[in-house]
């Protein structure tokens, strides 16, 4: 039986430090049938050359575009749009996957075609050391245990199950995690369209919700990939620049969700729509 396709997408600028980690861990996947699309934000360093070197010595096959620098949304889009497979598998530049990651994302994703979305635990990498990130592991460690009616383990819930949990909106808002973490199915791409090109820094979390109100979720239990935390990700460069983008957020929140939420969650919304 023929293993389906994954797209493994990773969205380029300026990330020759990490990119070549990230790179040998696609090399060490045990999932085989897989293409890689590369999409470049016009990089000044050799990330570029470092995918070519790649693409010399890897069987599979591996799509490079250049794309105008136009927000990292547009980027991710970009990757989605010369994908090929029936899941895409987001890595970014600077993250890692464990060997076994795509397989096991891919056997719980092959279990029922209504779902959209399949993620897992992540582990971390630390550039300067993990005491300088000892609150953030302590607020952001273990995502999954921040639900209040939902009791998560590994397997498959209606999305819209989450909708509903009381803690929807609550701190913190990302209870799935970054894209590096996540596996989706392509289709979500064409029923529910791409990232939002609106956002800076919310657009994934913007973007598990729409899925999660079409689609099943899975979940895996394990820790799957690494989370690399240093200071020149987007996370902490937005972070310096103060970009806050609740308000943005909620009226997402508002327009789209308001009627698949718990009554007491979206009591609330109105109440912050108005404040």
């Amino acid at each position: 039986m023929k293993l389906p396709l994954v797209s493994i997408c990773i969205p380029t600028f300026n990330g020759a430090k990490y990119l070549e980690e990230a790179l040998e861990s696609i090399e060490k996947q045990t999932y085989q049938n897989f293409e890689v699309v590369v999409s470049d934000d016009a990089s000044q360093d050799s990330t570029l050359e470092i995918v070519r070197k790649f693409k010399k010595k890897i069987d599979s096959p591996v799509t490079i575009t250049s794309h105008k620098p136009s927000g990292i949304g547009a980027n991710w889009n970009n990757c989605v749009k010369y994908a090929k497979g029936i899941y895409i598998k987001f890595l970014f530049q600077d993250d890692i996957l464990e060997p076994t990651c795509i397989e096991e994302m891919v056997n719980l994703a092959e279990t029922d075609n209504e779902i959209g979305m399949v993620y897992c635990k992540r582990s971390f990498l630390f550039e300067e050391g993990k005491k300088r990130y000892e609150n953030w592991l302590r607020n952001y460690k273990d995502l999954h245990i921040y639900w209040k009616g939902l009791h998560i383990t590994e397997g498959v819930i209606v999305g819209k199950t989450y909708l509903k949990d009381r803690n929807i909106f609550s701190f913190p808002e990302n209870k799935i995690g970054e894209p590096t973490a996540v596996l989706l199915r392509k289709e979500c791409f064409v029923n529910i369209g791409g990232f939002s090109t609106s956002f800076k820094q919310a657009l994934d979390i913007e973007y598990w919700l729409r899925v999660m109100k079409v689609y099943k979720i899975g979940f895996i239990d394990k820790r799957l990939v690494y989370f690399r935390l240093h200071k020149e990700q987007a996370t902490q460069i937005n972070k310096t620049q103060g970009i806050q983008e609740g308000r943005l957020l909620l009226k997402f929140q508002l327009r789209n969700l308001f009627w698949d939420v718990h009554p007491k969650v979206a009591w609330k919304l109105l109440k912050d729509s108005i404040g």
